[in-house]
């Protein structure tokens, strides 16, 4: 409640009113499964205690004009001014954008057009370009905003699917429903992206984390297609060469969200991923891999015990024997996400793992990127809140610019305004 008094103290200093009515959703932590939910995977995002807030403070009859703080204190241009329904985007990354791809994505995806507009200022403690997803915060809390608004009855689901749908269909950027669904469920949950995209709560709250942000700023829509194309490259050879047995090939597909991944093994592909150029088989490798990885991790989570889980974690060189409990299981789990990440997805920088190798020194127990890697931000999983202040110190010390002791947090939310 803190940061949400700071933020109210601000809108009443700013505007002399503290609004009619305020959202926030949380940013999340890209914990298991990075690289997977734009190739139907499940994956396992956490919210955190950073968040993204929403005011209302008047009502228009034409038009929604939007605000943001974050870009006023920085000197920047920060208003945008749109027509109530079927906004036009602007050219370039424009940050007005995130709120026009939502109004079009209520207007064509769901047939919601609004009766009037919103004057909107945004404030936000979601680094940006950081891995942490700043813009499904935004996207998620705004969608929000309008369902309490207009009184439009929208389920959790609802809120997550707008949202996506406005960054991937209408901004055209390749992102899966990670982020979406991420911000506006909550907690840790375990996201299937595939139609119908169930969510499953994982209750597994007790965890403390460190956010480390490497002040090297990236963008999605500069990696995931590269990546996509790679693996689309080795599906091709694989699904072409007529010695690969038809009972593999049914599994396969020519694009990266159509093999059945999850009934994939990596003993059966291999012969065969000698034949495919290195880089795509790399890429096919990881999928597989990461995936093995993030299923044993959440059966741990669920409180399946590790040892019947042994003889899979030793293939990865994890021996149960040297560790202490479930959060040093679970941080090894994230060391070898992280190394996959690094050597088969080539998404790390000198600079990450300059900061990882510090943090780890530093007693955290586990460290990997967060979001699509090549810079952005590093979660951490850490065993108490000292340790994490002690890993952020160290850490700026191999470069990262600035970290947070983050903890689980709820989903999106209307903010109490008294």
């Amino acid at each position: 409640m803190e940061a949400l008094h700071e933020k109210i103290k601000v809108i009443e200093q700013e505007y002399g009113s503290k609004g009619l009515l305020c959202t926030s959703a949380p940013g999340r932590a890209d914990f298991l499964n990075t690289h997977q939910d734009y190739k139907g995977l499940p994956v396992v995002p956490v919210a955190i205690n950073l968040r993204t807030y929403m005011f209302v403070l008047g009502r228009d009859e034409k038009f929604f004009s939007v605000e943001s703080l974050n870009l006023k204190n920085e000197g920047r241009v920060y208003r945008d001014k749109f027509p109530v329904n079927k906004p036009k985007l602007r050219r370039g990354r424009w940050f007005g954008n995130y709120f026009r791809g939502i109004v079009r994505a209520f207007n064509r995806k769901l047939g919601i057009y609004f009766p009037y507009g919103l004057k909107v200022v945004v404030i936000s403690d979601v680094p940006v370009a950081s891995g942490l997803a700043s813009s499904a915060a935004l996207e998620v809390a705004f969608a929000h905003l309008l369902n309490v608004e207009y009184g439009l009855v929208l389920s959790v689901k609802d809120i997550a699917e707008v949202s996506f749908t406005a960054e991937h269909d209408e901004l055209k950027i390749p992102c899966g429903r990670l982020d979406q669904y991420g911000s506006a469920y909550g907690g840790v949950i375990k996201l299937y992206t595939k139609p119908p995209f169930n969510v499953e709560k994982i209750p597994f709250k007790d965890l403390n984390l460190v956010v480390l942000d490497s002040g090297i700023r990236h963008a999605t829509v500069e990696i995931h297609p590269k990546r996509q194309q790679e693996i689309n490259e080795g599906l091709k050879t694989l699904m072409e060469n007529p010695r690969v047995p038809d009972h593999i090939k049914v599994k396969l597909g020519y694009r990266y969200d159509e093999p059945r991944w999850d009934e994939l093994s990596l003993e059966e592909l291999e012969p065969y991923l000698k034949e495919v150029n290195p880089v795509s088989a790399k890429r096919i490798k990881f999928t597989i891999l990461m995936n093995t990885l993030t299923e044993v991790a959440l059966k741990i989570m669920e409180g399946e015990d590790p040892f019947k889980l042994s003889e899979t974690l030793e293939t990865f060189g994890i021996q149960l024997a040297s560790l202490k409990g479930k959060l040093d299981l679970l941080g090894a789990i994230i060391n070898k996400q992280h190394e996959l990440l690094r050597d088969l997805y080539d998404v790390s920088l000198p600079k990450l793992e300059e900061i990882r190798e510090r943090a780890l020194k530093a007693g955290a127990l586990g460290v990997k990127i967060s979001g699509a890697g090549l810079g952005g931000s590093l979660i951490a999983l850490v065993p108490d809140e000292g340790i994490g202040r002690r890993v952020i110190k160290e850490s700026m010390k191999a470069g990262a610019s600035r970290g947070f002791v983050v903890k689980v947090d709820e989903g999106v939310r209307v903010e109490p305004l008294s």
